[in-house]
């Protein structure tokens, strides 16, 4: 029963079948024909599994990261940080990542991270005289921050799923996202003074100290959002849900104050919330279903089983997991990947003690490789939209040298489990 339905989940994406429609349909079927539920099944359990007060935030959180990107003002962000970093080899490369990681602490989605950096800053780094592979794949790099650093929407569907602390895991993503931001800086900083063609002197500028407090004043709007954000939901004084409506509400007053709020700016934002939001949904609901077929059948425990008792030693289980999802990410988008996966994962994770607190951020570093894999590197097809006239695969090339330091994170991570769980701990001691 398995193999058919695994069988016919392969053949539908190999017929390139949407990977959400393709679950539904073999859900269906092996409802009908291996556990002999009717298909109303589906409309029940649908209203059930979406009918979850921590998926509100989806929505939210996508919208407010949408109303900074299409009204531009989270171009503040760059000019701020250029300052900042503008006396560092390789500046505007480095400036770059961190509006980056600044923009994932009000985002969430890697998607949008991508899509606006490389629209704001690619021209301006092209005109610096910057290398086109450098460029382009700290840009695409860079953008897998929003998935680690909190608010994540990836975090979001995976402690809804899990049934874990969302605001537990977004503070196991804070230390981690500063250490792979910092990372991410360093191995520029490297790059460029190994080769100084990667980046002309001339693109170096030196800013006063008064330049460089200005460069607070043009962060001081995004850093007040993020931390009325973040503050209320690490002091408890907000669920994540009621931090995201505040973030929303917050993103339209500030573009309001920088006078970029358009009727066009507020339509495509909102519709921008929904479609991401449905698709959200609707991979979730048919990944639940099928999740569900494989539990009646028993696969999930058998594959439990079968992992736990082939006697491998905890990390070397581990290793083999993490080997698959990075195999996997080269296939499928991270939600993907992460709902379809769970059911036979999440037993294996429990059984061998780690802790899914730890796990549900392993997993988002994971996925951020995946996010600049191909064939299948979501973020290199978004880059691509932007800038239409270089290929995947030397949008690919340019992020090569960053996946050493991301590679060196997931090792620190499972070498040193408190760069995740010590936040977490100290904030929710009580």
């Amino acid at each position: 029963m398995s193999l058919v339905i695994i069988g016919g989940l392969v053949l539908l994406l190999a017929l390139g079948i949407e990977i959400a429609p393709a679950m539904g349909i073999v859900a269906g079927l092996g409802l009908v024909l291996f556990v002999h539920q009717p298909l109303d099944y589906f409309a029940r359990a649908a209203f059930e599994i979406m009918n979850s007060f921590t998926f509100t935030a989806i929505p939210l959180f996508v919208f407010m990261g949408t109303i900074y990107a299409n009204t531009g003002i989270v171009s503040g962000l760059f000019r701020g940080a250029e300052k900042i970093f503008g006396s560092l080899p390789g500046s505007l490369c480095s400036a770059m990542i961190v509006a980056n990681a600044i923009f994932g602490a009000i985002s969430g989605s890697s998607l949008a991270a991508t899509a606006t950096f490389g629209r704001i800053c690619f021209p301006e780094m092209e005109k610096a005289g910057y290398d086109t592979k450098l460029s382009l794949g700290a840009i695409a790099i860079s953008g897998t921050l929003s998935v680690l650093i909190p608010p994540s929407l990836i975090m979001i569907v995976y402690g809804g799923w899990m049934d874990v602390s969302v605001a537990r895991l977004f503070a196991g993503g804070v230390i981690p996202g500063i250490i792979l931001t910092f990372f991410f800086v360093t191995t520029v900083t490297i790059m460029v003074l190994r080769n100084p063609r990667l980046a002309p002197q001339a693109s170096i500028r030196k800013f006063t100290a008064r330049e460089k407090l200005t460069a607070l004043w043009d962060l001081f709007p995004f850093l007040v959002v993020i931390t009325l954000v973040l503050g209320t939901i690490f002091t408890g004084i907000m669920t994540p849900t009621e931090s995201a409506s505040l973030g929303a509400f917050l993103s339209i007053i500030l573009a309001l104050l920088f006078r970029k709020m358009t009727y066009k700016a507020l339509k495509e934002s909102m519709l921008s919330a929904v479609n991401i939001s449905a698709m959200i949904a609707f991979v979730l609901f048919t990944a639940r279903m099928l999740g569900q077929v494989f539990q009646y059948i028993g696969l999930t425990e058998a594959t439990s089983a079968f992992m736990l008792n082939m006697g491998l030693g905890k990390y070397t289980t581990l290793a083999i997991i993490c080997v698959l999802y990075l195999i996997l990410g080269c296939f499928f988008d991270s939600l993907s990947m992460l709902v379809l996966t769970l059911p036979f994962v999440a037993p294996i994770v429990k059984n061998l003690g780690f802790d899914f607190i730890w796990f549900g951020v392993l997993y988002v570093v994971l996925a951020e490789v995946g996010l600049v894999t191909p064939p299948f590197g979501l973020n290199l097809f978004v880059l691509k939209g932007v800038v239409p006239k270089y290929e995947i695969t030397y949008i690919f090339a340019g992020t090569l040298p960053f996946l050493i330091p991301t590679g060196i994170l997931l090792v620190l991570m499972v070498l040193f489990p408190e760069i995740v769980l010590w936040l977490p701990r100290i904030l929710y001691s009580r």
